[in-house]
């Protein structure tokens, strides 16, 4: 049942209420041992209880700076809580659910479990709390006259109130928030008439002593001495029995000042408009409060001695027109408490369900009533409760509410987004409101607060790890929006340093059917550079009525997860692969962050094995990734392998024209052939003998090539370099073969000099001769120096030339994982393109898994 903005600003003063329950709590010490100045064992105590306390050792001016302290805290958070209420519905779950759809699910859900533990806890202190009460009047121990002593005492017989009473608060919890509503208002009405009578007592009733019992046997007297300005002056200074951290640590964490926070998980998804109530409420709620506390500081202050506060802490009753009129305050705050948490629990332990933060543990709670009452996630509170009344220790109990509770403020302070309708707060209201919230954990409990936060960032990293992707919108990708903007334009072109120089890859993928095993080699080979998966899609926009590839961004983002890899994808529609691919060399990136190599796949007629039916990861069935894409949509947007008859995209004229292209815009060119053949899992098994990687630094196409050490060379060895650093490939060793002639001198002098570019790279290879005179012998006559590759010489570099190149490479022994070989530039004369693709496929023929690699930016440097 939803409840309206007044019910809900009624709901919320009454939790902030000074009569709040635990008002039969102890602070933890006997008066003999504060005035000892002995520190509370655990100071949650309410302020009903914790008034006198605060003011007796505090004095009232202490106090009352304390009180506007508190408050303020306590404001800051509220207003970031409104800020968030108004920018959008809200739904069950109160305090989770604007956490997590806030900050993500990484934060609402440990918070939210966090809160859930808390509210579980405070549940039990609170039943606890309304047993002792009852007992400290009706007990056969109790202090009151022996007349009303009737009830048994002993752990056995206060864990059996307690399950009774808790058994009343499942009773009405499992009616619903109908029910709970309607007795929270009745309560509401009954402590504010208490409240009253409190305040007519200040003035109706005249000085009179009063008896206090420290135990059975001792008594001593005191005053109220009505309104004097002898007895404020008397309370305003403090006493030094008590440091003020630990008055105000006592003060701060009493419910009515933290009520605000628990009552939002309570009861926001019952409103009928949380976006407006739950300001109303809370900010009324706040200001209601405070000036009760005020009043209650300022008459308690004219009228008690000191010795009355600080040995009393229930002298309300002893200075009320008619006593038990506070006992049934105290008895329904404290019964109402307990329905209060249970059913605010159980609505977090719901919302937690629906989410699938914790999988089939909590799969359960999702089961709700016809009336939409979550009666599953309240059997599980009610049980955890009853466990913890096991434990009979309040403060033990109450400790563990001052540890959670407190920890989950800050988290209530973040960052609203940018269009609340509630306005009264900015970024810095918001900073104050977690820095003060995070000082006060460690004031009340430094060793609660640190395994608070322990236990919260464990479950944050729990969630991280196992929770599904969601949609939520929440603020940390701004934050990261904000963050990648501002160092993309720190990043500047024109600071670029060879130093610093990473490989940042365009893959051209036009079917990752076949090329998944490609797109994972190009993400190991570009280790921390940046990594785009680029796509074109044949078509002219004039004749579309929408521009479809915006549909198919999720389908390629879904592929990136399934291969687990670091890329980000661009797609275009161009009338041709080769229009599209420039497209993507030009406008792929920013700031500094854009390509500088291209990659792309073979030219040829080879047919590898269709990926997504290979690999489990696409043949088992998954469910929806929460982003619309399920398995069998997935499988069903790519479309099958082509087999070795079916026409290619685009001639092969067109390929080589983009391989020239993007030499011609300055990029680094790979062409990669026979990867699907490449099986990490079989090169790196612990079974299976070393395997290498192999360098032929030397243009093979031109064996009269003066040095191994130009621009192109060098690119390729850093490329194989930074692949053999890759945690996966540190198993392989990289191997640097030297092309020799018998006849060759100075070949040893080529060698030292390798070595000693090596060492001055820091680069780790083995350097391995190869004698190649009966290669050399089939080039026929040598090419002039100068004279460009594939021009009036391409005649010479004969079809068998290339076969001998070829079953050299394959001679050399060893498993080989890839190789690395030296790409000639494409001819000037696109006549030529065919007869140049040829001959790189008869140089790379049955090689395995080639890298084809044309460098045009210097990569290395010897300089500190």
């Amino acid at each position: 049942m939803a409840s309206s903005s007044p019910q809900f600003a009624f709901q919320t003063l009454f939790t902030c209420c000074p009569l709040f329950p635990e008002v039969g709590l102890r602070i933890g010490g006997s008066p003999s041992q504060l005035h000892r100045g002995a520190p509370p064992a655990r100071p949650a105590a309410p302020l009903c209880r914790s008034l006198g306390f605060v003011v007796g050792h505090a004095g009232f001016l202490q106090s009352l700076l304390m009180l506007v302290v508190a408050y303020v805290i306590i404001l800051l958070t509220i207003l970031s809580i409104c800020a968030i209420c108004t920018n959008g519905a809200i739904q069950g779950g109160g305090a989770y659910f604007m956490i997590s759809r806030t900050l993500g699910p990484e934060f609402g859900g440990s918070i939210g479990l966090m809160f859930y533990l808390a509210n579980v806890c405070a549940c039990g202190v609170y039943i606890l709390g309304l047993v002792e009460a009852v007992l400290d009047v009706f007990g056969a121990e109790g202090t009151d006259p022996p007349g009303t002593r009737v009830l048994p005492q002993g752990y056995f017989y206060s864990f059996l109130y307690g399950s009774v009473v808790l058994l009343l608060c499942l009773l009405v919890c499992l009616v619903g928030a109908r029910i709970y509503a309607r007795a929270a208002f009745l309560i509401f009405l009954v402590v504010n008439l208490v409240l009253v009578a409190i305040f007519v007592s200040f003035v109706a009733v005249g000085p009179r002593q009063v008896t206090i019992a420290r135990d059975a046997n001792h008594t001593f007297n005191t005053s109220f001495t009505g309104f004097r300005l002898a007895t404020l002056r008397a309370n305003l200074p403090p006493t030094n029995v008590m440091t003020l951290r630990h008055v105000f640590a006592v003060m701060f964490q009493t419910p009515g000042l933290l009520g605000p926070i628990p009552v939002l998980a309570a009861i926001a998804g019952e409103l009928r408009n949380a976006s407006s109530s739950i300001p109303k409420g809370t900010i009324i709620a706040v200001v209601y409060t405070f000036i009760i506390y005020f009043l209650l500081f300022l008459m308690t202050s004219f009228t008690c001695e000191r010795t009355l506060l600080k040995e009393d802490y229930g002298f309300f009753r002893s200075i009320n027109l008619w006593p038990p009129l506070v006992l049934v305050g105290v008895y329904a705050a404290s019964l109402s408490a307990s329905m209060s948490s249970l059913i605010g629990a159980s609505r977090i332990l719901h919302a937690l369900a629906k989410d699938d933060l914790f999988g089939i543990v909590l799969a359960p709670a999702k089961i709700i009533s016809k009336g939409g009452n979550p009666w599953v996630a309240v059997l599980y509170t009610w049980a955890l409760v009853q466990l913890v009344l096991f434990a009979g220790k309040l403060n033990t109990i109450a400790g563990i509410v001052t540890s959670l509770l407190p920890v989950c403020n800050p988290l209530s302070s973040p960052l609203p987004s940018p269009s609340p309708t509630f306005q009264l707060f900015s970024w810095h209201t918001c900073l104050l409101g977690i820095a003060s919230c995070l000082l006060m954990m460690f004031l009340i409990s430094p060793a609660g607060a640190s395994g608070s936060l322990v236990l919260m960032l464990a479950l944050l990293g729990f969630i991280h790890l196992r929770a599904p992707a969601s949609s939520w919108g929440y603020i940390s990708q701004a934050l990261i929006f904000h963050q990648v903007r501002k160092y993309l334009l720190l990043l500047d072109v024109r600071k670029e340093h060879v130093k610093f120089w990473r490989p940042q890859m365009l893959l051209m993928v036009a079917n990752p059917r076949s090329e998944a095993q490609l797109i994972r080699f190009v993400n190991d080979l570009k280790k921390g550079g940046l990594f785009v998966l680029g796509h074109v899609e044949i078509g002219e926009l004039d004749t579309m009525p929408s521009d479809p590839i915006q549909a198919h961004y999720n389908f390629w983002l879904s592929l990136v997860d399934k291969l687990n890899v670091k890329a980000f994808v661009d797609l275009t529609l161009s009338p041709s692969v080769r229009q599209g691919t420039q497209h993507l060399l030009r406008i792929t990136g920013l700031g500094g962050m854009k390509p500088n190599t291209l990659v792309l796949g073979f030219y040829d007629s080879f047919v590898p094995d269709d990926y997504f039916l290979c690999d489990p990861a696409f043949s088992q069935a998954r469910e929806n990734d929460h982003f619309g894409v399920d398995l069998p949509a997935l499988q069903a947007h790519f479309p099958p392998v082509r087999g070795a008859s079916a026409p290619k995209a685009l001639p092969p004229t067109e390929y080589v024209a983009i391989v020239s292209d993007a030499v011609k815009m300055h990029k680094n060119v790979c062409l990669a052939r026979y990867f699907p053949l490449l099986d990490k899992e079989r090169l790196f098994s612990s079974k299976a003998e070393g395997c290498f990687v192999d360098v032929w630094p030397l243009n093979l196409l031109r064996p009269d090539t003066p040095a191994y050490v130009d621009v192109c060379s060098l690119f390729l060895l850093q490329l194989a370099c930074i692949l053999t650093m890759v945690s996966s490939w540190r198993a392989a060793c990289l191997r640097l073969f030297l092309c020799v002639e018998s006849g060759d001198r100075g070949w040893v002098a080529k060698e030292e000099k390798l070595k000693e570019l090596l060492s001055k790279l820091r680069i780790k290879a083995a350097i391995r001769a190869v004698t190649w005179d009966h290669v050399v012998a089939l080039h026929g006559q040598r090419l002039a120096a100068g004279e460009p590759f594939l021009n009036s010489a391409a005649c010479q570099v004969t079809d068998e030339y290339l076969a001998a190149v070829n079953a050299l490479v394959l001679q050399q022994g060893g498993q080989v994982a890839v190789r690395f070989l030296y790409l000639p530039r494409p001819p000037a004369d696109t006549s030529m393109y065919e007869r140049y693709l040829e001959q790189l496929e008869i140089l790379t023929r049955d090689l395995g898994p080639t890298l084809l690699v044309h460098g045009l930016t210097p990569v290395t440097c010897t300089e500190l």
